[in-house]
């Protein structure tokens, strides 16, 4: 089993990266856990915004396997605390055995396909970020999980 953050566009901000390499070279002791980037589409200019989910939608899917376990990182998800959050993980581990895909999408959302292929959707805050610097939260939200999971010292209540 391994969780794959699965994104749309590459990190281009140092900072972004920094963090997310923090908490991913950290996540690796716990379980496998991928970064993979889907590159942004080229010349959208002329294209709808339905047409950029659409397109964005396509290369997601071409990125995930029938039997991923898919959630998506989306405002209208559902908010867990981290202690919920390592639950939900932890229940998935245990008892679905399926590899987890977390998907953070384009700037305008997913598409209607997506949507209909996912399994859960998460939201991290009512607030909105970056696509860019949800990255990093998400990264450091799933190894608090994992700590929390262990019982280790990381998390404080």
């Amino acid at each position: 089993m391994k969780i794959t953050l699965l994104t749309v566009g590459k990190t281009d901000k140092d900072w972004v990266r920094q963090g997310m390499d923090i908490y991913i070279s950290r996540l690796k002791h716990y379980i496998p856990f991928a970064v993979v980037e889907i590159p942004e589409l080229k010349n959208v200019s002329s294209l709808s915004k339905e047409q950029i989910k659409s397109r964005e939608g396509e290369l997601i899917l071409k990125n995930i396997r029938p039997t991923d376990d898919v959630i998506l990182m989306d405002e209208r998800g559902k908010q867990y605390s981290s202690v919920e959050l390592a639950k939900v993980l932890q229940d998935k581990i245990s008892y679905n055995g399926k590899d987890i895909v977390f998907v953070i999408g384009g700037a305008y959302g997913f598409s209607e396909e997506v949507y209909s292929r996912a399994n859960s959707k998460i939201s991290l805050s009512r607030m909105t970020f970056s696509h860019q610097m949800v990255r990093a939260i998400f990264a450091e939200q799933i190894y608090r999980a994992f700590t929390i999971m262990r019982g280790e010292p990381y998390h404080h209540e």
